[in-house]
């Protein structure tokens, strides 16, 4: 394994999330692995430069804005916040976020789109074909499913415009070339061999592409012909080169130093279902720009519920940023790297993550800090003791130590990051081994062994010192805090060094050879252990997510029966009055109310319509004690029907607004009882 002397750049991105609605859980993954590789990258001594993004157009996004009342950009501004929120709360650590509204992009593309016209890339014609809104993309008669997406499998529609094409004929024998000759370009290999045969080499070769629109106008507008709009993709893929600073009117040689530094990008993180878009599009889009085309385009699965896809109607969506609030940011992240498959699709059920979450972070890897740290005090007061006393079990500890260094970035440079996180786990599986062969409490009882269980404890902290800085870049506060409580002065001092990027622990000078082992000095302290991993009730996880599940269904089928597309959360559809009416809404006083002992967000409410008590349960725990609405008056949706939820019927929907900030919509002291709201 090379330990890099001179820093080489790294450039690593992900697609840029479609500013639509808030990121699920099989979305935020990207991000997650993006930054689990870039600090990776930095602790192996790389110049990393890890971007991401929203990509804020087409028709979609105009027609959420619609349905929500508002503009297209308060719409988008929205959302890109709610995702960079949720990119924060994973700990990313990327170098830019670039949104395809700004302004500098936005001049780009112009140039972009002129360019390629001025060159003869780019022609008028009317394009006429099967679109599909969520993917914005088109597709010929051919490539269709039973009327549905061959990608999303939701239903098409037939369309024609006037639109400019992009000749993509032009350039599609030199991208077969550089797709066989560059064998790493597309991974896995199963994906390279899925645009080959279904994309470039069938009958009637590749097709021209459409390249803007005219049906709808929230896009970057065609300069010399303003009621075409950029088609989204080439919009979006460009984000990659005008993050960079990529001026289209200067060669590549001419480009700022800084764009020169990190072009070509060395990866492109991207989900399974946009490769043909990152592997045929983009290259030929850089071709045509006389550009060096990325290194390698990964294709990362998906995550699904068990063995179905994340569908808000099946109420079996997970958010990222609500999970860590059970299993801690660490406890996401780890679960999201560690139960990915390198090349088919990955599951999260919530047992699967208390399964892994108690297994490996609660028991391997929290227990054996905790129990080490407090022998170290009970025997020695927190001092190291020196190893003097060796035997040949403490030389396979620190051979494991520097074994799994070699899997570990072997694992990581070539994308197998759950293999990875295996491997750092079976390091800490021997350290804990290690304590049931040596048996230090046995060594304690006798005075004579006092030098060789200074030995066994330092040969401890050591692995576990080492195990830190290598799970650094997977569960940063985590490591940081194992370090911390080690006394781990260099370590520490060298993540403050690289304050960049939320700081690094360079693997060169702690984790690859084995005077690295000994970096622990004898006659430091140690600090008192704390609980790394608070231990999850199986139980109680399961029915508080099923309590979530069987209410986000009942959401569902409320909105639907009320006009509202379940699918379409921002916002509101149009209804007619004769919808509305259905809905009776009804004032209703909270004569009591408490917290349900099987669900953190669910508190049960007895409520007072004049004419009748009923019990209502309502996801508000979070943001109001019981004792906060005991007496309020509010309004209540009275004729939802009844719901079982953890084992409790509920009766009816409370009115309150937001998301991330609920809010109970109260009434007046004055206002009566059981009175329609109309």
């Amino acid at each position: 394994m090379e330990n890099i002397e001179k820093k080489e750049k790294f450039y690593i991105t992900t697609a840029i999330a479609y500013a639509s609605r808030k990121p699920h859980f099989g979305n935020t993954y990207e991000i997650i692995m993006s930054d689990a590789v870039a600090r990776y990258k930095r602790a192996r001594g790389y110049d990393v430069f890890l971007c991401t993004g929203t990509d804020e157009h087409g028709q979609k996004i105009e027609n959420c804005a619609r349905d929500a009342g508002i503009t297209p950009q308060e719409y988008v501004d929205r959302v890109s916040g709610e995702i960079r929120d949720v990119w924060a709360k994973m700990n990313s650590s990327h170098d830019y976020f670039i949104r395809t509204t700004d302004e500098t992009h936005a001049k780009a593309v112009q140039k972009i789109f002129k360019r390629f016209y001025d060159q003869g890339d780019i022609y008028k014609d009317y394009y006429e074909g099967w679109y599909c809104t969520p993917d914005e993309s088109f597709y010929t008669d051919s490539q269709v499913v039973d009327g549905k997406c061959p990608d999303c499998g939701r239903p098409v529609i037939r369309a024609k415009e006037e639109a400019y094409m992009f000749r993509m004929s032009k350039y599609v024998d030199r991208l077969i070339e550089h797709i066989e000759t560059h064998p790493d370009f597309i991974e896995p290999e199963l994906r390279k061999k899925e645009m080959l045969n279904n994309f470039l080499k069938v009958e009637g070769g590749l097709q021209d592409l459409c390249v803007s629109r005219t049906s709808f106008t929230w896009g970057i507008p065609v300069t010399f012909d303003p009621k075409h709009v950029t088609y989204v993709w080439l919009d979006a893929l460009t984000n990659y080169i005008t993050a960079l600073g990529y001026d289209p009117d200067k060669s590549y040689e001419e480009q700022s130093e800084h764009f020169k530094k990190y072009w070509p990008a060395d990866v492109h993180v991207i989900g399974k279902d946009i490769l043909r878009f990152h592997t045929i599009y983009w290259p030929i889009f850089l071709m045509a720009l006389d550009l060096p085309l990325p290194k390698k385009v990964f294709g990362h699965p998906w995550f699904n519920f068990g063995t179905d896809k994340m569908s808000k109607s099946r109420g079996n969506v997970v958010y990222a940023d609500a999970l860590a609030e059970h299993f801690g940011v660490d406890g996401v992240r780890y679960y999201a790297l560690a139960e990915m498959p390198f090349a088919s699709d990955g599951s999260i059920t919530i047992e699967s993550v208390v399964k892994r979450y108690n297994t490996d972070l609660v028991n391997n890897l929290g227990n054996l800090v905790k129990r080490t740290l407090d022998m170290q005090k009970k025997y020695f007061g927190k001092v190291i003791q020196s190893p003097e006393y060796t035997e040949p079990l403490d030389e396979e500890l620190k051979a494991a130590c520097l074994e799994t260094t070699r899997k570990v970035c072997e694992n990581m440079d070539s994308y197998h990051i759950a293999n990875a996180m295996a491997n750092i786990m079976d390091l800490l599986s021997r350290a804990n081994k290690y304590i049931d062969e040596t048996l230090p409490w046995v060594l304690a009882k006798d005075e004579s062994k006092r030098g060789r269980l200074g030995t066994v404890l330092y040969y401890l902290t050591a692995a576990i010192h080492w195990t830190a800085v290598l799970l650094h870049p997977f569960i940063p506060d985590s490591a940081l805090e194992i370090l911390r409580m080690l006394g781990a002065k260099k370590a520490l001092q060298a993540h403050t060094d690289h304050a960049g990027c939320h700081g690094y622990i360079p693997y060169a000078e702690f984790a690859t050879e084995e005077k690295d082992f000994f970096v622990l000095e004898p006659g430091d302290c140690v600090e008192d252990s704390v609980v790394l991993f608070q231990r999850a009730d199986e139980e109680k996880e399961v029915a508080s997510f099923e309590a979530e599940r069987q209410a986000a269904i009942e959401q569902a089928k409320a909105a639907e029966e009320a006009g509202k597309a379940p699918e379409k959360p921002e916002g509101c559809a149009l209804i007619g009055i004769d919808d509305f009416m259905n809905v009776e809404l009804r004032t209703a006083q909270i004569i009591a109310a408490e917290k349900m002992e099987k669900s953190k967000k669910l508190l049960k409410l007895q409520l007072d319509l004049g004419y009748e008590k009923r019990q209502v349960l309502s996801g508000i725990a979070k943001f109001y004690a019981p004792e906060q609405l005991i007496g309020r008056k509010i309004i209540v949706v009275a004729n939802l029907k009844p719901a079982v939820l953890c084992g409790a019927e509920s009766n009816g929907m409370i009115l309150a607004s937001g998301e991330e900030q609920v809010r109970v919509v109260f009434l007046a002291d004055d206002t009566p009882l059981g009175e329609r709201v109309r």
